[in-house]
């Protein structure tokens, strides 16, 4: 069985998830590590992996089938999967809700123009919590979706913070409502802002001499990420950052309640939920199970930007078609 040749662009915990993520499938195989920093400095956990400069990609781009970026998505994805797309089938977690079409648009021109594949926005949310909107409104279409994120380490926000001016460290917690939750159960179908269904805590290691007042008017105020939330701004030393946000768990639900019946007057609720002890390592593994798709639909002819909407679930599984049928239809 000839195997997916898989690269990752970017090898932080992202990166280091879809390296073990895809030592749990037989049908690929790591042939390279593409970063930034200097590529002696990188340690794998895969022997006899090559890591080449990130700058240097293009040189290998017959020997990789499918390259995963690990960036984020703040200021890395968006210059890097346009960039990256016209040498490589590539594929991307960007998970800014607000600047998905932009960036869908991007990717499709350039790789409609080099003749790739490129799917983005794939992971848990954006990506699993999509379908799982898309089929419930479909199924329920009277009635009102709800997502709620947390409590867990959002990388996309995280990674926002870390990049305000005098932030060292930083680490952010979504935190859904409890009641919200509760109301939404309960079939009542309320109406709830942004700000009603999750608050964000963020933990700051602040650079020394940093403008402390100014920090945390920057993150709050950070358009597509803080805005519209109630944000609390936590700043502690770097002791107790080590002991205490050490780990990255996450998770969350996707809830319809509907109505069906002649008179509407029968309530009905499809409940989807995650509970993720790893966020970066189940959204790599998520990114590999795409990978095998992306192969696929690459292998077939298909060029340009796709989605977790485009995607048949087939194409996902190791599986052939007649296993599915017979083992998880």
């Amino acid at each position: 069985m000839k195997k997916i040749r898989i690269g990752i662009a970017g090898y932080g915990n992202l990166g280091r998830g879809v390296e073990l993520a895809i030592r749990q499938n037989d049908d690929m195989e790591l042939v390279g590590v593409f970063t930034r920093r200097a590529p002696e400095s990188v340690k794998l956990q895969t022997p006899g992996v090559p890591v080449y400069p990130l700058a240097d990609a293009a040189k290998y781009k017959d020997a990789v089938d499918v390259m995963i970026i690990c960036g984020g998505s703040a200021t890395d994805l968006p210059e890097q999967t346009p960039a990256l797309v016209k040498d490589f089938n590539v594929i991307d977690s960007f998970d800014t809700h607000a600047r998905i079409p932009e960036h869908f648009a991007n990717v499709d021109k350039a790789a409609k123009e080099s003749g790739h594949l490129g799917m983005i926005s794939l992971g848990w949310d954006p990506g699993l919590f999509s379908l799982n909107r898309v089929y419930a409104e479909a199924i329920l279409r009277n009635g009102e979706t709800y997502t709620f994120w947390g409590k867990g380490v959002s990388q996309g926000h995280s990674d926002a913070i870390r990049r305000v001016k005098g932030v060292k460290r930083g680490i952010q917690y979504t935190c859904p409502v409890e009641s919200a939750i509760e109301a939404v159960r309960s079939g009542a179908q309320p109406k709830l802002t942004t700000r009603d269904k999750h608050e964000r805590v963020c933990y700051v290691v602040a650079e020394e001499g940093a403008d402390l007042a100014q920090i945390e008017q920057d993150i709050k105020t950070m358009k597509n990420y803080f805005d519209e939330y109630n944000t609390t701004v936590n700043f502690i030393d770097e002791e107790t950052f080590d002991r205490e946000h050490n780990t990255l768990p996450h998770g969350g639900f996707v809830i319809r309640s509907g109505k069906t019946g002649a008179d509407l007057s029968t309530t009905q609720t499809i409940e989807y939920s995650l509970k993720l002890g790893s966020n970066p390592e189940f959204t790599a593994s998520v990114l590999v199970a795409y990978a095998r798709a992306l192969s696929r639909l690459s292998a077939e002819g298909q060029t340009g930007c796709k989605t977790a909407f485009d995607i048949a679930p087939g194409y996902l599984s190791p599986l052939s078609p007649e296993e599915l049928r017979a083992h998880c239809l």
